[in-house]
């Protein structure tokens, strides 16, 4: 998708490319070898997030990597190759004229067991990334997290997870979009590891004309 000028590949998953000048990947996972990143932003540990070998797929002597304490210990492989930065929720940075901005995202009503959710808050974060002038949203894995709207002002595309037993359902999803009003949205964590086609068609439908959905 090329949306004013930047240009949006999903990968699968929750997994993305952003293009314009720089090439930003999100959450790389179960991808082929593409364009060198200048920046990897990885929103949290869990393995179809955090992969070593796929960031090893399109890193390059100066890559920045932006993620979660947590997250940097599980890049072992390539703590030598590349320049970490970690963030938490209400941080930024700014990385040649591009702002990236981390946001709450955390479960709810989602459990591993009885009081423990499978992404409880610290975690890890969701990204808002501000490039060429457009605000682009990717929420990580997680469900409403009330209050998080007040961050997600006047955004362009929202990237938002809609598989359910992880992360928000399609009717959840739904139900945030139309808090935070997007212009564009793209449902994710799909077709990989968890998440159908079905999801993202319901979704779509509650979504209604709130927003545009494109299905990956």
């Amino acid at each position: 998708m090329d949306y004013s000028g930047v240009k949006i590949d999903w990968l699968g998953h929750s997994a993305f490319r952003v293009t314009k000048g720089k090439t930003i990947y999100i959450d790389p996972y179960n991808i082929k070898p593409a364009a060198p990143a200048d920046i990897i932003l990885i929103t949290h540990e869990h393995f179809d997030h955090c992969s070593a070998e796929d960031v090893q797929k399109v890193l390059k002597s100066n890559t920045v990597i932006i993620t979660t304490a947590a997250a940097k210990d599980k890049l072992r492989a390539v703590a030598d190759k590349a320049r970490f930065l970690i963030i938490a929720a209400g941080q930024s940075y700014d990385i040649d004229g591009i702002r990236i901005e981390a946001i709450p995202a955390y479960n709810t009503n989602k459990f591993r067991s009885p009081g423990v959710t499978y992404h409880p808050p610290g975690l890890g974060v969701g990204f808002v990334i501000e490039i060429g002038g457009i605000r682009i949203y990717h929420a990580g894995d997680t469900d409403i997290v009330q209050g998080v709207e007040q961050k997600l002002k006047d955004i362009d595309v929202a990237m938002v997870p809609v598989s359910g037993t992880y992360t928000m359902t399609p009717e959840e999803a739904a139900q945030f979009v139309k808090m935070i009003r997007p212009k564009v949205v793209m449902p994710m964590h799909i077709k990989t590891v968890i998440g159908t086609d079905a999801d993202a068609r319901r979704f779509k439908e509650l979504v209604g004309m709130s927003s545009e959905v494109i299905i990956p």
